[in-house]
């Protein structure tokens, strides 16, 4: 099995990209985030999951590991399959996805193409308590592309710390959760992670 490919990106589609990898290209579809952060002859590396089948091997790739968690996870639900769950992540990055779960926001995962409010609805409802250890899992992943140390504003690691904090005060994970949710809400994606616990501390004391 594939489990990560890095080279030169030698083409960019709509939905998938090759890799050189040795005088070797490898076709892998890509969310449309990581397309995002791709650019032609850059050198690029893509945690990839494949998937075997009998008339064909595919390979989706991903800016991080815990975005290939998340796809796998969306997998796992009824109605969603591989093409639903790489266009939820091309709309919505890996925080921005545990946020819209941990606050009940079913309607930021309907934006995506493809999926109804019934789905949406679903994701919200059944992940609820699996998204703050996906989130968690997330901290310190390199996106793809990118020199080490950068992040994207859906990557936030400091949301991730400030979940980990607040569960290390005691704080059920799925309300530490939708607490740091909402305070990222308020103060933005950007903010740092002290900011993110009293502001979660705050909410959690209502």
């Amino acid at each position: 099995m594939i489990g990560q490919l890095r080279g030169k990106v030698e083409a960019i589609g709509e939905t998938i990209c090759i890799i050189d990898v040795g005088g070797v290209g490898y076709e892998v579809q890509a969310s449309g985030r990581a397309l995002r952060n791709m650019s032609l002859g850059a050198d690029v590396k893509l945690t990839i999951d494949t998937h075997v089948r009998e008339d064909a091997i595919r390979l989706y790739g991903f800016a991080s590991e815990v975005e290939r968690t998340w796809f796998r996870t969306l997998q796992k639900l009824q109605g969603v399959g591989a093409k639903v769950a790489l266009a939820i992540l091309g709309v919505l990055g890996p925080q921005e996805l545990a946020n819209a779960i941990a606050l009940g926001n079913w309607a930021a995962v309907e934006q995506t193409p493809g999926v109804g409010k019934k789905i949406a609805q679903r994701i919200v409802t059944e992940l609820k308590d699996k998204a703050p250890a996906l989130s968690v899992a997330g901290m310190d992943m390199p996106m793809a592309g990118k020199s080490d140390g950068a992040t994207d504003a859906g990557d936030n690691n400091a949301a991730a710390e400030a979940i980990s904090a607040l569960t290390n005060l005691g704080y059920v994970p799925a309300q530490a959760s939708q607490a740091v949710a909402a305070a990222m809400q308020e103060l933005g994606m950007e903010a740092d992670t002290s900011a993110l616990i009293r502001r979660g501390l705050k909410e959690l004391s209502r």
